[in-house]
């Protein structure tokens, strides 16, 4: 059989901890008369729009650049076209 060990008895007398003499700093509730700021939590779906929007404005933009960007590679420009426009009276 193995030995079990014995109670641990310390030599040292516990001591009674007294309630603290100054209340807790920790605010349970806002204070009286201040109201609590409120926060504007913006809606995932509006924020997606807008994020798609610019996406999609930007990707076009990026298209344009790169057919003018191409255009002017191989020699073509629209100052070699001219329109004439007639207004009817």
């Amino acid at each position: 059989m193995a030995a079990m060990s014995r109670h641990f008895e310390p030599k040292k007398q516990t001591v009674e901890l007294q309630p603290g003499a100054r209340p807790s700093r920790i605010r349970r509730e806002p204070p009286p008369g201040k109201l609590a700021k409120s926060t504007v939590i913006p809606d995932r779906d509006e924020r997606d729009r807008a994020v798609v929007v610019i996406g999609v404005i930007t990707f076009a933009l990026a298209l344009c650049v790169l057919a003018v960007a191409v255009a002017s590679y191989i020699g073509w420009s629209p100052s070699q076209y001219s329109v004439k426009v007639s207004v009817a009276q």
